[in-house]
Parts: structure tokens; sequence; C-alpha cells
């Protein structure tokens, strides 16, 4: 039971010495994964899309 004790004790101080980001840092970063991840589905929709079409053509 001391060892489970210390261990939360020390994710404690640990999360303490956590250097969290400010709103606007977090506002930024969240806008730019999202942006980057649209923008990957779409070029892989599109990718997929095309290499699906050149597979129908070749195979008709």
């Amino acid at each position: 039971m001391q060892r489970i004790k210390k261990f939360f004790s020390d994710v404690v101080r640990e999360m303490r010495k956590v250097s969290w980001p400010r709103k606007g840092e977090l506002t930024r970063s969240t806008v730019t994964v999202l942006t980057t991840v649209v923008f990957f589905t779409v070029f892989f929709a599109v990718l997929d899309l095309g290499i699906s079409k050149l597979i129908r053509l070749i195979l008709e």
C-alpha cells in the first residue's frame, strides 16, 4: 500500500513540473492538427479515387 501512495505522490509532484500550453498556443496547435488531418483526408481520398478509376480502365 505504501508503494501505491508513493507512486501517486510522485505523479502529483511530476505533474506540477509540467509546462502546460497557454490557451492561444493550444488553439493554434489544435487548428494546425485539424487542418493537416483534413488536408491528408482529402488528398488520400482523391488519390484513392484516381487509382480506382485507373484500375477500372485497365481491367475493362
